[in-house]
C-alpha cells in the first residue's frame, strides 16, 4: 500500500511541477507535512544531494525519498511516479503540437505558465533559505535565542560575498561552490561544529 501511495504522490508532483526540479520543493514540503516520510532537515539533505549529483533534481529527489521510505523498490516506484506524467504529456504534446503551435489559446497557456513556474521556483528558494538559516523548531517553540542558525548565516554571507563581490571567485562555476559547501559541511560535521 505504501508503494502505491509513493507512486501516487510523486505522480502528482511530476504532473503539476512546472519549471524544473526546484519547483517541486514546495510540493515536497507539503508531502513531508502530510505523510511524515521525512523531516525538513532531511528535505534539505535531499536538495543538497540532488543538486550535487548528476541528473535532474526532481528525479533525484524522488529517488532519494522513495529509497528512504521503502528502499530500492521505493526508489524505483517514486522515480517512475515522477517521470511517467512528464513522458505521457511530452508524447501527447509532440503528437499534437504541430497542429496547435500557432493557436492563440495554446500560446496564451504557455505564456501563463512562465510566471507560475517562476513563482514555484521563488517559493522553493525562500523555503530552502528559511530551512537553512532559521531553526524552525525553536521559532515554533518561541525560543528566540535559538531561532537564528549562526553557522548557516555566516556561510551564506561568505558565499554571497564570494559569488558577488570578490573578482577572483565571482565567475567560478556553481559546481565549485556546491563542492566547497559539501566539504565545509563534512568538516563541520566531523569537527562537531
Amino acid at each position: 500500500m505504501i508503494l502505491l501511495k509513493l507512486f501516487y504522490e510523486f505522480m502528482k508532483i511530476g504532473l503539476f511541477t512546472v519549471g524544473g526540479g526546484m519547483a517541486c520543493v514546495p510540493f515536497l514540503l507539503a508531502l513531508s507535512e502530510k505523510t511524515g516520510w521525512y523531516t525538513e532537515a532531511q528535505l534539505l539533505d535531499m536538495i543538497a544531494i540532488s543538486e550535487s549529483t548528476p541528473g535532474p533534481i526532481g528525479i533525484n529527489m524522488a529517488t532519494y525519498t522513495g529509497y528512504t521510505v521503502e528502499g530500492i523498490v521505493g526508489a524505483v516506484i517514486a522515480t517512475l511516479g515522477v517521470v511517467i506524467p512528464t513522458v505521457i504529456l511530452v508524447l501527447c504534446i509532440a503528437k499534437f503540437l504541430e497542429s496547435f503551435k500557432d493557436n492563440k489559446y495554446v500560446l496564451g497557456a504557455m505564456y501563463g505558465l512562465r510566471p507560475a513556474s517562476t513563482g514555484l521556483i521563488a517559493a522553493a528558494g525562500v523555503s530552502v533559505a528559511v530551512l537553512s538559516l532559521v531553526n524552525t523548531d525553536a521559532f515554533m517553540a518561541r525560543e528566540w535565542a535559538s531561532v537564528v542558525e549562526p553557522k548557516s548565516i555566516v556561510l551564506a554571507a561568505i558565499l554571497l560575498i564570494l559569488t558577488n563581490k570578490v573578482k577572483k571567485t565571482k565567475n567560478l562555476h556553481p559546481v565549485f561552490y556546491i563542492a566547497a559547501s559539501a566539504v565545509v559541511g563534512i568538516v563541520f560535521h566531523f569537527a562537531g561544529i
